[in-house]
């Protein structure tokens, strides 16, 4: 069997390996258990969505299949709304688990903007990069305007949880996932905040399921979370996101 290191960060060491058998695999040592990330997929896969399939894990090894191209980012576009059409009774997800290395947690809640509030925004509120004004600002929109805000004609959605450029494998697969069930706009703010989804993807999204009514209003909250979350992993440099985030919505 040979093996070749892609990656190693904060959060795993990757490698690419060719089994006995000629598979080519790839093979992840995440530092949280490697059982979540498989779990994620496993509900992805059953969801139709395309994602690797898991071929072996445990607490600190997954095995995967390897993928590739060639791009498929209107195909992509129609899978994430077939994949946001599986619902569920409430928001979370039946174990907590990872966004990058962070943990994350998803204790159910029937009510969107509750569970957003206290599971997505709340706990990063005492993060020692926050300035005490940043701090007030976000806690007096969870106080007040967020409930308003997100209420809107929403189910709970599958999603994939950290979809970024960075997470799709050759404008087709999905890797790396944070597993739960959401708004789907929360999955779509994400996937806009940091550019390098095409167009495609976006148009053959909405083509299989537009957006309600005031989605706009609503996109600047639904990504205050993976921006604490970054600024959490990398820094003050993200604060001034977070602060535009907060003008817009006049918190």
């Amino acid at each position: 069997m040979g093996v070749e290191r892609l990656q190693s960060s904060l959060i795993a060491d990757v490698y690419r390996a060719v089994l006995d058998d000629g598979r080519v695999v790839i093979v992840k040592k995440p530092n949280y258990d490697a059982r979540m990330e498989a779990d994620g997929l496993e509900a992805l896969a059953e969801a139709g969505a395309p994602v690797p399939a898991v071929l072996a894990v445990d607490q600190s090894l997954l095995v995967m299949e390897h993928v590739g191209g060639p791009p498929d980012w209107v195909g992509l576009g129609r899978a994430l709304a077939a994949l946001h059409r599986r619902g569920a009774e409430s928001f979370g997800w039946h174990r907590h688990n990872v966004i990058g290395p962070l943990p994350q947690d998803n204790t159910p809640d029937e009510d969107w903007p509750t569970f957003y509030a206290e599971r997505r925004i709340r706990p990063w509120l005492e993060l020692e990069a926050l300035p005490v004004e940043v701090r007030r600002r976000l806690d007096r929109g969870l106080d007040g305007a967020l409930a308003d805000l997100l209420d809107h004609d929403v189910r709970p959605s599958l999603v994939h949880g950290d979809l970024w450029s960075g997470n799709v494998v050759d404008g087709r697969w999905l890797i790396d996932p944070a597993v739960h069930h959401a708004d789907r706009e929360f999955e779509l703010a994400f996937m806009d905040l940091f550019g390098g989804i095409p167009t495609a993807c976006w148009e053959a999204y909405l083509r299989e399921w537009p957006l309600d009514e005031g989605w706009q209003h609503r996109r600047a909250a639904l990504q205050l979370y993976h921006l604490l979350v970054h600024v959490r992993l990398f820094g003050r440099s993200y604060l001034g996101h977070v602060v535009s985030r907060l003008d817009a919505l006049g918190w």
